[in-house]
């Protein structure tokens, strides 16, 4: 039996081992997906923290409930470690590793290639490699491949490789893991085949592409859609909202036309791992081919800008009641990117929280689901800050997040002016202001 036949059988029959490489968003709900299926799931972090977590069923993201874990874990079908030696137990190895930008805007692969070196090693006969992490095309090729060939096998031979790009949105109410059909690729038609078998067991449907290249720059291209729209959709706020125009109420009138037309909203900027860093990709690997990606360019230039425009509709809303920035304490809601979940990456609030406090405004945070600020690259000196109780002691109430929690805020009570980025309090009055 072929070394791919022989992997498709003990996928067939749930007894071939999944390995999940990166506990992070995406990595755990995939390898609980995996486990609830009746397959043996093994999950590796570097992180010794979150291993400690899950074995005592913990769960560490909001919206992944501790006693999906547990179930899993008393089943014996998901077990987290930090010991990558045991990589070699597996049959399938799925990367769900970070892939950030470095100060120059360039594509970080460190975590990609740190993985595929600790793979590499215990790479045997038979074995899957998936990589999920979104990235430039060419780098499942270029980059994962060569690694893993110094362990002397052969790719499409010995083991199989293939890229198939998560499409996680956390909190989701509507499409999880399972609903989303699963785009993917390989170096081969075995790889691909092998590939196929696997997540067909996890997901409503699979979408097999022509090669890695494909499935890498779908990932890309969804990306890129969102962050063009919503980078118009901000402009054309800024616009409408010199002429005196509400981009909500031409927003809500566009939407009732039935084709043709669809809604994105505006905001303090771009959040979370994939819209503010995934465009970045192809434009630094367009440059490799002499193409420059204008529209991605001017649209994260547009979206970076958004929590400028905030800082100053702060200090005009301030003016307007007789208030300079300076001294003025401010009190921001939400330092997730996003409603009603933990995940504070790539968070605006934090560039608008800097800014104000650059220019001297005393600023807290209130966010019912980042009690504490952890450390982060981009700004370790916020980390240990703890969300404050929203009170009427301050001078304005900045809405940056649209969490449930803040509709029910009581803000006529409070008296306090605020500014409403997310456009959740609905029709204006005489406190509060858009941005």
């Amino acid at each position: 039996m072929s070394n791919s036949a022989n992997i498709i059988e003990k996928i067939k029959n749930k007894e071939a081992v999944v390995g999940v490489i990166g506990l992070g968003y995406v990595g755990l709900p995939l390898a609980l997906c995996f486990a609830e299926k009746g397959f043996k799931a093994i999950g590796f972090d570097i992180d010794q923290s979150k291993v400690n977590s899950l074995e005592k069923n913990q769960s560490y993201i909001k919206h992944i409930p501790s006693a999906r874990i547990e179930k899993a874990r008393v089943a014996q079908k998901f077990f987290p470690t930090a010991d990558f030696s045991r990589l070699s137990e597996c049959d399938a190895i799925l990367i769900a590793v970070p892939t950030p930008l470095n100060k120059n805007r360039e594509p970080d692969m460190t975590y990609v290639v740190s993985t595929c070196e600790s793979i590499t090693p215990r790479l045997r006969k038979g074995q899957l490699v998936v990589l999920e992490s979104t990235t430039y095309p060419g780098t499942t090729e270029e980059l994962v491949v060569p690694i893993l060939a110094k362990s002397g096998m052969k790719v499409d031979k010995d083991f199989f490789v293939a890229y198939s790009p998560e499409r996680e949105d956390p909190n989701n109410g509507q499409y999880t893991t399972e609903t989303i059909p699963k785009v993917v690729g390989a170096t081969s038609d075995e790889g691909l085949a092998v590939a196929e078998a696997l997540y067909q067991h996890i997901v409503v449907r699979t979408v097999p592409v022509s090669s890695t290249r494909v499935a890498e720059a779908t990932k890309l291209m969804e990306n890129i859609f969102r962050s063009v729209n919503i980078a118009l959709v901000n402009e054309l706020k800024v616009t409408f909202m010199k002429m005196g125009i509400d981009i909500w109420e031409v927003i809500e009138a566009a939407k009732t036309k039935p084709f043709g037309y669809m809604p994105f909203y505006p905001g303090p900027g771009l959040g979370g791992h994939c819209i503010p860093i995934d465009p970045f990709y192809l434009t630094w690997k367009a440059r490799e081919y002499g193409v420059a990606t204008r529209f991605i360019e001017l649209a994260g230039e547009i979206n970076t800008s958004m929590p400028d425009f905030v800082v100053n509709r702060v200090m005009e809303v301030l003016n307007e009641h007789g208030k300079p920035l300076r001294g003025s304490r401010i009190l921001i809601l939400g330092i997730a990117y996003k409603a009603n979940v933990d995940d504070d990456r790539e968070s605006p609030s934090y560039r608008v929280m800097e800014q104000l406090e650059e220019r001297g405004a005393i600023v807290c945070y209130n966010d019912p689901y980042v009690p504490v600020i952890k450390h982060s690259r981009e700004y370790p000196g916020f980390a240990g800050r703890k969300s404050v109780e929203v009170t009427a002691k301050y001078d304005l109430i900045l809405i940056a997040t649209a969490h449930d929690a803040f509709k029910k805020i009581d803000f006529v009570k409070l008296g306090v002016p605020v500014i409403d980025t997310r456009n959740i309090l609905g029709s204006m009055n005489g406190l509060v202001a858009r941005a």
